[in-house]
């Protein structure tokens, strides 16, 4: 959800930098700020609230300068205050930071006994030390960055400046988005190309490992592990508003396909405390007190968020010890729900407008139970009529087909099954930062996971002239074979049918044969053994097999006709990374057909009729 701009040239920065603010105000934040280079020294102003608050502070007190940065920032670590705000200094350096970083604590305890002093609570304060201090030893600042991001694990996309250096900008990324604009004698610093509307059409992309050296006139890369420069990687964008948007894919479902990373680490800030064991929702989410008392769940969704409702189910039985009722909106009986006064009914949308969805809240806060929205549209109508409400902060989703909204309901769902179990004294704080830890390693997954782009599709080729396909799954992997099969259905308009894989063999393996490709979803896992027989029984009837398999398992990549290829993960976060596999595949087949793959056709983004 955080911004980042940067500008060197020959222009008055700050105007630009503000503009460029603007244009990422659609990612969220709750706090802003910049940093200029002027008369030899960097100076920053930074504010809460909206822009508007920045835009007053440097009315009252102008920034001159043509080489600065600025930042918009979504609470991770610490509260929304001033003294959390980007961007952040040590000594001579200054920089904004997107991301998490994961070992910030062992880092800044190894700083604090150094005698550096610490005037925020962020995790990004750590970093501006580590580069400071590698500066105080003689580096430059190119050298110094990325001697300090070697010691930081986590994401991050950083943008840094020094005033010893006053003619560059420092630039890395690591699963967080990061681009630069090429102009005439100046150059342009943006998390997202929107940023950069008006500006440039070449664009250079940072990619994951990489780093940048940014100066007026040139822009060279280099990788961060070995220190060796490498070809940067330009782009030509036609800057219309709309490819703009796009971030230059070709569609929004692609382009939202690859956000997932970033927009799973946004769903988690500010609500993960790995230090305490703790997981904290806004003052609007259900406190621990609300959470204590919760005996039994309903889960109500429509389409994708009924998928993600089924894997919350999961989650929350597992990891809160708690029951759990799944109810499709659409279906709602309240007689046949048996809902009571004290229960906690979670409602699940991407929009927050479903008209099923809402009835159904409705009717449970009739029943006298207690309600939770989880939606990505804040003040929509779900939130506003919900008694607690948790926003999963995806972004902006433009496609019908939804993809992030799906994986970053079910991240929601796990910090609520964590805050519940938390609550109930089923899970001690031990166990919810080994949970988290498990958690924040999944967008580097999503990450390794998105690099089978260019097979995937190779892969659809093969698949997009077959009218039919199953999808079969077992355990938490079931609701995943069920939206993998209504993405391709919703898409590309095949036939898909999504099967919980032990009950193929009462009904659907009638229709197996070399025309009625099969996906299987078995990597190593708690079902993996079940789900290989099921896969041996479409073998023997001469069934097209494509399965999804972990990376390592060479044995199950010889029996079937093709593979796709998932990290290994814990088993209760495979959903999330699998899915991407699917969501690319149906992306592809849709794309090869030549449909409309934003909008197909006869669906709307949010379906506002019964």
């Amino acid at each position: 959800m955080c911004g980042i701009v940067g500008y060197v040239g020959p222009r008055e920065c700050s105007p630009l930098l503000m503009d460029g603010l603007r244009r990422l105000e659609y990612r969220g934040y709750d706090s802003s700020g910049l940093a200029v280079l002027h008369g030899g020294d960097i100076v920053v102003r930074r504010a809460t609230g909206k822009l508007a608050r920045l835009q007053a502070v440097l009315e009252a007190s102008p920034m001159p300068g043509t080489l600065g940065i600025g930042h918009t920032r979504w609470a991770t670590h610490g509260r929304p205050t001033e003294e959390n705000a980007h961007p952040h200094r040590a000594g001579d350096v200054v920089l904004v930071h997107n991301g998490i970083i994961e070992n910030y604590l062992s880092l800044r305890a190894e700083l604090r006994e150094a005698g550096c002093t610490f005037t925020s609570e962020t995790d990004t304060e750590v970093l501006s030390h580590l580069v400071n201090r590698e500066v105080v030893g003689g580096a430059n600042l190119a050298d110094a960055v990325r001697k300090a991001l070697l010691h930081v694990q986590g994401s991050w996309a950083v943008a840094v400046l020094s005033v010893r250096e006053p003619d560059r900008i420092v630039v890395a990324r690591n699963q967080s988005p990061l681009v630069v604009g090429m102009g005439s004698g100046e150059m342009l610093v943006a998390s997202d190309i929107p940023a950069l509307l008006g500006f440039s059409q070449d664009v250079v992309i940072v990619e994951d490992g990489q780093m940048g050296v940014v100066t007026a006139g040139e822009y060279r890369a280099f990788d961060v592990a070995s220190g060796l420069q490498v070809q940067a990687r330009m782009i030509r964008v036609d800057m219309t508003p709309a490819m703009a948007e796009k971030g230059g894919f070709k569609h929004f479902m692609l382009k939202e396909i690859h956000e997932q990373p970033r927009a799973l680490i946004d769903t988690m800030r500010g609500r993960v405390s790995v230090e305490r064991g703790e997981i904290l929702f806004e003052d609007e989410g259900p406190s621990a007190d609300v959470l204590a008392s919760v005996q039994r769940v309903h889960l109500a969704a429509c389409g994708t968020s009924h998928h993600a409702a089924l894997v919350g189910r999961y989650l929350l039985t597992t990891l809160a010890g708690i029951p759990v009722e799944v109810h499709l909106a659409s279906e709602y009986d309240p007689a046949v729900a048996l809902l009571h006064a004290g229960e906690l009914f979670v409602s699940v949308s991407q929009s927050g407008e479903t008209l099923d969805t809402l009835r159904t809240q409705r009717d449970a806060k009739a029943a006298g139970a207690r309600t939770l929205a989880i939606c990505n549209v804040v003040a929509s109508s779900l939130a506003r009529d919900a008694d607690h409400v948790i926003h999963t902060h995806a972004g902006p989703e433009i496609s019908v087909a939804s993809t992030k909204a799906f994986t970053t309901q079910i991240v929601t769902l796990y910090l609520l099954a964590l805050a519940i179990g938390r609550a109930r004294g089923v899970l001690e704080a031990v166990d919810v930062q080994r949970h988290v830890g498990e958690l924040l390693t999944v967008p580097g997954l999503m990450d390794e996971a998105l690099r089978e782009n260019v097979q995937i599709r190779m892969l659809a080729r093969r698949y997009q002239g077959f009218a039919h396909m199953l999808f079969l799954g077992r355990g938490l992997l079931h609701p995943v074979a069920l939206e993998g099969a209504l993405k391709l259905k919703e898409i590309s308009y095949i036939h898909a049918e999504g099967y919980s894989a032990g009950e193929m063999k009462h009904g659907p393996i009638a229709l197996i044969d070399e025309n009625f490709p099969t996906v299987v979803l078995a990597p190593r896992g708690p079902w993996y053994a079940r789900t290989v027989g099921n896969l041996e029984e479409v073998r023997a009837r001469g069934g097209r097999l494509l399965a999804m398999i972990s990376t390592n398992d060479l044995d199950l990549a010889e029996r079937a006709d093709d593979i796709m290829r998932v990290p290994a993960c814990p088993p209760l976060l495979v959903p999330l990374v699998a899915t991407i596999l699917l969501q690319l595949l149906a992306y592809h087949v849709a794309d090869l057909k030549g449909t409309d793959v934003d909008q197909p056709r006869n669906l709307a983004k949010s379906v506002t009729v019964e």
